[in-house]
């Protein structure tokens, strides 16, 4: 009965918080941004390997200060901030375009991913309670997800009509101060508990002794790292394998998007009917036998089949872990959501070792070694886990 007098269990108050998601997914545009850089300034394999860092890098550095910080400040003026950071570094290499603008653009927008994943979870427990929580958590991938499948064809609208891939910046600029005067003009009463005001770095580390938390914050680690590494990926295999061009490769990142918005949008579904865990299991296997398949794909048809399987079957596990993991220390909800975005790191750690992997092997195969282990993890996870 509480709910009915609950100022934040409102649609109205639930639209502003979920549309922020679509920001979200600007940081997945380095996919297909790593191959127009890397052709504009003749890069290696292995030095493009380390442009996706360049963004994932700060969710290792920044996520645990930023959700000791969002105590204080709250979850709402947190996100605000993480927008603002947006902005500015989206305009950066709009304005002056050179490999080191390029690099503080994807530094920024690193930053402001970093504060928006660690304060848009949690903000979204003020408005979404109890077993709905997992089901909104997935809803929010979904948003997430068209924005990342979004970005490349919006690449390729910039490069084809507007004549450059860099209008993409200000297009998502725009954007993204769309969200920050929708979520500004929201109200939402936070909650707060004494125990997270007064918590320090030493004892939100402490959550680490938790395994299950340490198993999860893992988890995010390899998931991050598979999304970030196919997304990198999806076009090098088309240029590799099929001589596409750049503008053309991006099909690939397009296809991979769509398939894990599609799959998102089915698991917001199912994940009311299945048991969270049950369902991990499941779509794990069915990711590994689509990279097994992706190994020997050599035709534009069989690689995006490859490619689209693995974005569906993975679009739910992130939700999946993230309620787990915040369901099973809910009072310190804050300090866990900082660890689970510290995971988010794996997108910084596993594209250089996929770089490395390739320049040795002399091909994308290297590439796809590095994630089929990540894989492997995950469907070991899921099976240490009950229920």
């Amino acid at each position: 009965m509480q709910s009915d007098h609950n100022p934040n269990d409102n649609l109205l108050v639930r639209i502003p918080v979920l549309a922020a998601f679509f920001i979200m997914g600007f940081c997945d545009v380095v996919g297909i941004s790593t191959s127009y850089v890397k052709q504009d300034f003749a890069l290696s394999e292995t030095l493009a390997g380390f442009i996706p860092s360049m963004v994932f890098i700060w969710f290792l550095v920044l996520s645990v200060p930023a959700a000791l910080a969002m105590n204080r400040i709250g979850r709402k003026k947190m996100v605000q901030i993480s927008n603002t950071v947006t902005i500015l570094g989206l305009l950066i290499p709009f304005v002056s375009y050179n490999f080191f603008t390029c690099m503080t653009a994807f530094v920024l927008l690193g930053v402001g991913n970093t504060l928006l994943q660690v304060s848009l979870n949690p903000l979204l427990t003020n408005v979404v309670k109890g077993e709905r929580l997992t089901s909104y958590l997935t809803a929010g991938q979904v948003i997430k997800a068209v924005s990342s499948f979004s970005g490349p064809f919006i690449a390729l609208f910039a490069a084809k009509v507007l004549g450059s891939w860099k209008y993409l910046f200000p297009i998502f600029a725009l954007m993204t101060f769309i969200s920050w005067c929708l979520l500004g003009i929201t109200k939402i009463k936070e909650e707060s508990s004494p125990e997270s005001q007064n918590t320090s770095v030493a004892s939100a580390f402490s959550l680490l002794k938790n395994k299950e938390i340490l198993l999860c914050f893992l988890g995010i680690c390899f998931l991050v790292g598979i999304d970030v590494g196919t997304n990198t990926v999806s076009p090098k295999l088309l240029i590799e394998r099929c001589s596409f061009d750049v503008e053309k490769a991006s099909l690939g990142s397009s296809v991979y998007f769509i398939c894990r918005t599609i799959g998102a949008f089915v698991g917001t579904f199912l994940l009311t009917k299945i048991a969270e865990v049950k369902y991990m299991k499941a779509n794990m296997i069915l990711a590994a036998a689509s990279m097994a398949f992706l190994f020997f794909a050599s035709t534009p048809f069989t690689i995006c089949l490859g490619l689209g399987l693995i974005g569906f079957f993975c679009s739910s596990i992130f939700a999946i872990i993230f309620s787990i993991a915040l369901k099973s220390c809910p009072e310190r909800a804050n300090e866990i959501s900082g660890f689970m975005i510290t995971g988010v790191c794996g997108g910084a750690i596993i594209p250089p070792l996929m770089g490395v992997a390739t320049d040795l092997v002399g091909n994308q195969i290297g590439s796809l070694i590095v994630i089929s282990l990540c894989i492997i993890y995950l469907i070991a996870f899921a099976y240490t886990l009950r229920k």
